[in-house]
């Protein structure tokens, strides 16, 4: 099965030279795990296509902490903040917060840290209905639920989550 459509975007901004290319390749992956899983309820090869990670890198004088810049700092912060953007879905809290546990740990992983630095931030962000677009059209991830990659448990809290009648 092929599998092309969007469900996942994680946007990970850090100062620039934070995280080297063997940092990035590693959580483009582990990322992308992360919130595979929860989202479709099983581990797909296919539906990793869904799911795109980015990187944006920003220099010391375009973040500040504490209301001062990184590049005035004499010891600057680890600053690192991870922007998750879902389609609506079934995400009860206890999900979500899964999800951000899961990111923040695989992030200290590939840092090499023990535990995530106090100035990583995860926003976990759920799209609504009807604002999500991808090859020319809006998409709704109920169109996607025949694609085979879902387990039938999801299938049914989203399709509880979204359209309560369906």
């Amino acid at each position: 099965m092929k599998w092309e459509r969007p469900l996942t975007i994680i946007t990970v901004t850090a100062p620039a030279g934070r995280l080297s290319l063997a940092q990035g390749r590693r959580l483009a992956e582990s990322l992308t795990d992360a919130v595979l899983v929860p989202e479709i309820g099983q581990q797909v090869a296919a539906a990793r296509m869904g799911f795109q990670v980015h990187f944006h890198e920003l220099p010391a004088d375009c973040m500040a902490i504490g209301g001062q810049l990184l590049s005035d700092q004499e010891s600057p912060r680890d600053i690192i903040t991870v922007r998750i953007a879902v389609m609506n879905a079934a995400w009860p809290a206890e999900v979500r917060a899964d999800v951000i546990r899961n990111v923040l740990a695989q992030l200290a992983e590939a840092c090499g840290m023990q535990r995530p630095a106090p100035t990583w931030w995860v926003n976990f962000e759920i799209i609504a209905e009807g604002s999500w677009g991808s090859r020319g059209d809006v998409l709704s991830i109920l169109q996607l639920l025949q694609s085979g990659v879902f387990t039938p448990e999801r299938i049914k809290a989203i399709r509880a989550a979204i359209s309560p009648s369906a």
